[in-house]
């Protein structure tokens, strides 16, 4: 996944919002959770001071030592859970604590100005026998009438941990939850993009079959959002056919209709033996060069622009070998080709032997004896993304210094004048092969003559 990507922005939009969420979620439950736990804790003590209240009360209204609070932990030394009822006026009875407390006592909230809540309890944290903190708990009350003025306090103490042990446990328990659901929700994000971008990914194998020659359609059901853009390349793909097809038959009808009034003036200029006559002979001559190099041109834009068409490379190979075989059968060239059977290049038949023609045949005249041919795939090539055919002309001549090698390519440069041709041919071969975005290189052969190194559209191998 690619940070620039389509599916990357999703993932991440969705993660960071997850990742934002999530933890503001955790610290709400969290809060809530603590509240609930401390609220239960107050009214779990608030609850064993009843209890110590309606056992400290025996016949007669005289205060007894409570002995069925309900919890064990009570008669345990030093627990944290403790219990003390402890007169506060009248008769000077003796203060009780649980069994718990043993000889220690706890302190007064009341004796501290605390006020009471709406039902009567004091509140107050402090350290306990052994330092431990403790939720003290209090509550005055009457033994008999409030005449007799027997006011008791009665006091309940738990450890302040034994919530804190709990909110802290559950806080790690929501933690963790909320981890794997945040883990889960972000593989569910994940999947959620691949699988809602899986037509992007349908629309792009189909633009490189049909590049490749496969298919001549982007086809296949789309979702109803990207229907409207298949349409669209179908209908860029019919309209670019149809340009071409146009340009293909302007061109013709163009080289028709210059072709025709040059050959009327070579002929009449044919007639007369005159200066005149041949300087005539001669201007209509380049004219007749420079036209069928421009139309040329513009046959090659034409028909580079053409989309799904992919040619064979090895039996176009051979055709150019058995024919070359036969022009210079007097130099009994060995060729070599070197091609896999599957090699394709993305462009018309007549293009590549234009190519490929051209540059074999001047291998042929320059060569000693030996002529080879490498097809591969050009990896890392300096061509475009698309250009990935690499093709390797080499001959066993006396090869081409490297100041000469740029002046050959230019337009009617003929280094050897007793050569039959028109210094057209590499030239041509140069515009073809950048109308298909492609690149021409000439260097040393190991062979120790030229090498002609072209990258084209294509692919060596299938995949």
């Amino acid at each position: 996944m690619k940070i620039n990507s389509l599916a990357f922005r999703l993932f991440a939009t969705s993660a960071a919002w997850t990742l934002l969420v999530l933890p503001i979620a955790g610290l709400i439950i969290y809060s809530l959770i603590k509240s609930h736990i401390l609220d239960g804790f107050d009214n779990q003590l608030k609850t064993y001071v009843w209890v110590v209240q309606a056992e400290s009360i025996g016949e007669n209204n005289e205060p007894v030592r409570p002995t069925n609070i309900g919890e064990p932990l009570f008669g345990v030394t030093n627990s944290g859970w403790y219990w003390q009822v402890r007169p506060l006026s009248g008769t000077g009875n003796p203060v009780m604590v649980s069994d718990s407390l043993a000889t220690a006592t706890l302190p007064l909230p009341s004796a501290r100005a605390i006020p009471p809540d709406a039902d009567g309890f004091r509140w107050l944290d402090v350290p306990g026998p052994l330092g431990q903190p403790l939720r003290v708990v209090e509550r005055t009350g009457y033994f008999g009438e409030e005449e007799d003025g027997r006011l008791y306090s009665f006091i309940v103490a738990g450890p302040l941990d034994w919530p804190e042990s709990r909110i802290n446990s559950f806080g790690l328990t929501v933690a963790i939850s909320l981890a794997f659901a945040g883990l889960g929700l972000l593989a569910a994000t994940f999947l959620q993009v691949r699988f809602g971008l899986s037509p992007l990914a349908q629309v792009e194998k189909g633009l490189a079959d049909i590049r490749s020659g496969a298919a001549q359609t982007l086809d296949g059901e789309l979702p109803s959002e990207i229907a409207p853009l298949q349409s669209e390349l179908n209908a860029l793909i019919a309209s670019n056919q149809e340009i071409i097809e146009r340009a293909r038959t302007q061109v013709g009808n163009l080289a028709h209709a210059l072709k025709t009034p040059l050959a009327v003036i070579t002929n009449e200029a044919d007639d007369r033996e005159t200066a005149f006559a041949g300087k005539v002979r001669e201007q209509a001559e380049i004219m007749r060069t420079q036209v069928t190099f421009y139309l040329d041109r513009a046959r090659m834009a034409a028909r580079a622009g053409t989309i799904g068409r992919v040619t064979e490379l090895l039996p176009v190979l051979k055709s150019i070998q058995r024919a070359l075989e036969r022009i210079h059968r007097d130099k009994e060239i060995s060729f070599e080709i070197v091609c896999p059977a599957e090699a394709r290049f993305f462009g018309e038949k007549h293009d590549l032997e234009e190519i490929l023609g051209n540059i074999m045949d001047n291998a042929s005249k320059w060569c000693r004896k030996h002529v080879r041919v490498r097809v591969s795939a050009a990896e890392g090539s300096e061509a475009a993304a698309s250009a990935n055919l690499l093709i390797e002309i080499d001959d066993d001549g006396h090869g081409l210094p490297a100041e000469k090698r740029e002046l050959i390519r230019r337009r009617g440069v003929r280094l050897d004048e007793s050569m039959p041709g028109s210094g057209l041919g590499l030239s041509i071969v140069g515009d073809l092969v950048q109308s298909y975005r492609g690149t021409l290189h000439l260097e040393d052969s190991e062979l120790g003559g030229l090498r002609v190194r072209l990258d084209l559209p294509g692919k060596a191998t299938m995949s």
